[in-house]
Formats: C-alpha cells, sequence, structure tokens
C-alpha cells in the first residue's frame, strides 16, 4: 500500500528513501495553485453553475461514503470534508471529467491510506488519467471493454458465454459486471482486498486490462450456479450482487493471474483480443514468442483485417452466427 503514490506517479523519488520535504511542499504547492487558487477565483456565475452541477452532488456522496470505515466515522470529521475538497478540487481541475457518482468510492481508500490531502489529490489524478478500469463518461468505452470480456469469456469459460448468448442481447450486455468495472470491485471486496486488486491492475504486469481477467476469476469460481440453474439477467444480477463483500479477494487474485498466464501461452487470438497490451510497453508477449492471429471476419469498414489475422472460412452450419459476428471458433482448454 506504500506504493499508492509511485504507481500513480505522484512520487518519483527512489522508494526505499524517505519522502523529503520538498517533495511534499512541491506536491502541496501544485496543489494549491492548479485547484484551490482556480476554485476561489470563479464569477458569482461560474460559481452558481459549478455548485448546481458539481458540489451538491459531491456534498450528498461524500457524507454518505465509507462511513463504517473508522477514518470517515462520526459527524463533523475532519477526513470527510477533506474528501470533499479534493473532489470539489479534481471536477476545477479537470472540468472534461468533472465528478460523477462513484468517484468517492475511489478517493476514501486513497486517503485512508495515504494520509495527504494533496499527495491523495494527485494519486487521484494519476488513478484517472493512467489506469482503463476507472468511471468513463463515454459509452464506448465501457462497451469496448465489454467486448473484451465477452471474448475472454468465450475462450475461458465458453459454458458461462453459452449461457449470456442464450439469453439474448440482455444476456450479453453483462449488467452484473458493470459496477466491478466502473467503482474497480471497491464494493465487492473489503478495502484491503480491493486495494490489494487495484495496485495488481496499476501493475500494468502483461496487459492493461488485467482488471477483466479479475472479472473473469470472478465468474470462473463463482459463476457455476449461473450455468446449473439457468439463471435469467435479472437473477445473474442478484446473484453476484449477493457476493458483494463474501468472495474471496485473495483467491480471485490468484486465478485472475492463472488466467492471464495461460492466455499469454495460447497459439493464437483472436483479432478483437489484439490489443490488450497496446499500452503497456513491449506487451504480454515479452519472450519473444508472439501468437498467430485469427481474424473474426466482423470489420465492417474494411476490406481485410487491420491486424493481419487470417480468416478462416465458416462452414455451412455456421453461416448465420458468422454474419452476427460470433463465427464459431476453437475454444483453448483453460485449468479451472
Amino acid at each position: 500500500l506504500a506504493l499508492l503514490p509511485y504507481l500513480q506517479g505522484c512520487r518519483t523519488e527512489r522508494i526505499p528513501c524517505p519522502s523529503p520535504p520538498n517533495s511534499a511542499r512541491i506536491a502541496f504547492g501544485m496543489y494549491s495553485c492548479c485547484c484551490v487558487m482556480l476554485r476561489l477565483s470563479m464569477t458569482p456565475e461560474e460559481q452558481k453553475a459549478f455548485w448546481r452541477n458539481v458540489q451538491f452532488t459531491v456534498d450528498k456522496d461524500v457524507v454518505r461514503t465509507d462511513r463504517s470505515n473508522q477514518f470517515f466515522r462520526g459527524e463533523n470529521n475532519p477526513n470527510v470534508e477533506t474528501m470533499r475538497r479534493i473532489l470539489l478540487n479534481y471536477a476545477v481541475y479537470s472540468p472534461a471529467i468533472g465528478y460523477s457518482q462513484g468517484m468517492s468510492d475511489l478517493v476514501a481508500p486513497i486517503l485512508a491510506e495515504v494520509l495527504d490531502e494533496s499527495d491523495t489529490f494527485w494519486c487521484f489524478v494519476g488513478l484517472m488519467q493512467n489506469t482503463i478500469f476507472v468511471s468513463s463518461p463515454r459509452d464506448e468505452d465501457m462497451e469496448k471493454q465489454l467486448m473484451y470480456l465477452r471474448e475472454l469469456l468465450r475462450l475461458m469459460h465458453p459454458r458461462f458465454y453459452h449461457h449470456l448468448v442464450s439469453l439474448g442481447e440482455d444476456g450479453l450486455q453483462m449488467l452484473f459486471c458493470h459496477r466491478w468495472i466502473l467503482l474497480c470491485f471497491k464494493r465487492e471486496f473489503p478495502d484491503a482486498e480491493a486495494l490489494r486488486i487495484w495496485e495488481a491492475c496499476w501493475a500494468h504486469y502483461q496487459t492493461d486490462y488485467f482488471h477483466l481477467f479479475i472479472c473473469v476469476a470472478i465468474v470462473v469460481i463463482y459463476g457455476d450456479d449461473v450455468i446449473e440453474q439457468q439463471l435469467a439477467t435479472d437473477q445473474m444480477l442478484l446473484h453476484f450482487g449477493n457476493l458483494a463483500m463474501h468472495m474471496n479477494g485473495e483467491l480471485v487474485l490468484r486465478k485472475a493471474r492463472s488466467l492471464l498466464y495461460q492466455f499469454r501461452l495460447l497459439p493464437r487470438i483472436t483479432c478483437s483480443l489484439h490489443d490488450l497490451c497496446k499500452l503497456c510497453g513491449t506487451g504480454m508477449w515479452d519472450s519473444g514468442y508472439i501468437p498467430a492471429v485469427e481474424c473474426t471476419g466482423n470489420h465492417p469498414d474494411s476490406d481485410s483485417c487491420p491486424y493481419g489475422g487470417t480468416v478462416d472460412e465458416p462452414s455451412p452450419k455456421s453461416g448465420s452466427e458468422g454474419r452476427r459476428g460470433l463465427k464459431s471458433r476453437e475454444v483453448f482448454p483453460f485449468r479451472k
């Protein structure tokens, strides 16, 4: 947990050394200049708009965030006011994102660990800038992650994937996992376990989308009842919702690492999963072995696969599925 400021880039000195006083003063000075002064210099009209669009929602959210945590418990708790200032100042610092419900869930555990307002602010800035598994105002970002997740489930847990397909479009939307992604598993695990998962994702080791392997691990470990009982979409949502705070975070993390390792050994991948390691430097295949790319055939804006993938001709039986982009493809065995 001491690595939080380093993983998010708000500390750059050597890790074994104590934080020098100058570093803390510089961070606080940048925080004051970039955010506090901007907020205080607003015109009356800007202040009214800010209160209506941001502050009103922040004030409602902070007083009900993590109140069971001793750090935020009690009336007139100064730590709650600190969290409020961080969120308001972030909305000024990044007006394009502003504030959306759920951000207080992300700031609270960081503040409780870092114990410094300016460092927590810059950690939160790094969280929003440098990680993919965060609240996003754009629907296309969420849809891209759901597409990756559907493909991973097809490879790693085909029985569960086929159950989703049998439920139609509602099943493939996977509403049960939206909160996992938007709130970074914050409401699924106790704070200590959630932070360990965050740090594993922030490391960007072998993939930028490790949080999706966490999602698959949860389904692999706790999703068999969904298949056996043939649960409908709303029942799936209730099933996984009832698991919140009752799942074993260490087990889920180990399973996610195992699934990533097995995925890394695949002789070929579909082109729809090609960008899972796009942003993480040399990529997950840093041993020099690069898997073959198999084209899904679902590129309406291009005559050929943009990733150089090869297309296998579908059999006559799978022609109808091929037109929907669900062409029959080989599924590799993954250990449960």
